[in-house]
């Protein structure tokens, strides 16, 4: 998922990252059509979206993160977002979306609906254990480190803005490396100028369950700073999970090809928006054509009158 995920917005408005696709009955009251036949499920909950363990051992990362934590975090807390969310789903027309979709559609422009929550920390813990590997912290290099020293300054300076964020996150949420590519800083806005300026690294913080999905921006590394997240192993001493979140637990090697992923999928969709913009201006250019042709032929019958 972690590639993917990145390259992974829906009716009732214009997303970015997901072709145009429908949505009926009322977004704010959350009228679904239920399936009729529901007789037929019963009692029977049918998963549409996975409980995926992490891509390493529950004591992997030890003594960096706990096997108990692990236990508690993605035992409890992940599995009751999924196992919730498809509770929510089922029988609805969400529940042959992806995720990523159910996110887009159900964040409803900031007018959250109520399977949104629990659609996003399904999708934010995935993002977020494959964010780390064991032996993992250290240095990025190539590309990406070329990215960070030009956006950021320095590694270093990355790092510190990164920790800060997370750290002055108040109360539960997540803070996240972002690619932001050809985007203003406003949900499913377009820049009107887009400029290789654009095409940057940002450090950005959540709330709650929000994640950049919602803003257009490309994910490519998240902290989890809820509370259960580092409490049986830090106490309320977060700065200190951060730092060794930083220091010992990060996976360049995702975060890299996160990046390599989403510079494709912003190339794609510029060439996407440039065939476009090359459709319309020739039906433009056949319409004046043909209304060319119409006042020539009117003018030439006046004449010969």
């Amino acid at each position: 998922m972690a590639a993917s995920a990145a390259a992974a917005i829906v009716s009732p408005f214009k997303c970015r990252l997901f072709p145009s696709q429908g949505f009926s009955g009322s977004a704010r009251s959350f009228h679904l059509r239920k399936n009729q036949k529901r007789t037929v499920r019963k009692a029977v909950i049918t998963a549409k979206i996975d409980f995926k363990p992490p891509p390493y051992s529950l004591d992997a990362l030890e003594p960096h993160m706990s096997r108990e934590t692990f236990e508690y975090h993605w035992g409890k807390h992940h599995r009751a977002y999924v196992d919730n969310l498809n509770k929510q789903i089922v029988g609805t027309e969400l529940d042959t979306k992806s995720l990523e979709e159910i996110i887009l559609v159900t964040n409803n422009k900031g007018d959250l609906l109520p399977p949104f929550s629990n659609a996003a920390q399904a999708w934010n813990h995935e993002f977020f254990w494959e964010s780390m590997k064991p032996g993992g912290g250290g240095k990025p290099t190539g590309e990406l480190l070329e990215l960070i020293d030009r956006d950021f300054g320095s590694f270093e300076a990355f790092v510190s803005e990164f920790k800060t964020a997370a750290a002055t996150q108040f109360g539960s949420g997540w803070a996240w490396l972002v690619y932001k590519a050809n985007r203003l800083d406003v949900g499913n806005a377009v820049n009107p100028h887009p400029s290789e300026e654009d095409k940057k690294l940002v450090v950005v913080k959540s709330p709650n369950a929000i994640n950049p999905l919602v803003w257009d921006y490309s994910p490519l590394l998240t902290i989890d700073v809820w509370e259960h997240a580092y409490y049986l192993d830090f106490l309320n001493r977060r700065p200190d999970y951060i730092s060794t979140f930083m220091k010992k637990l990060v996976s360049w090697d995702a975060v890299s090809s996160r990046l390599e992923a989403a510079k494709a999928q912003a190339a794609e969709r510029e060439r996407e928006e440039e065939r476009r913009k090359t459709e319309y201006e020739g039906e433009n250019q056949t319409e004046s054509e043909a209304v060319e042709m119409y006042m020539e032929s009117d003018s030439d019958s006046s004449e010969s009158e």
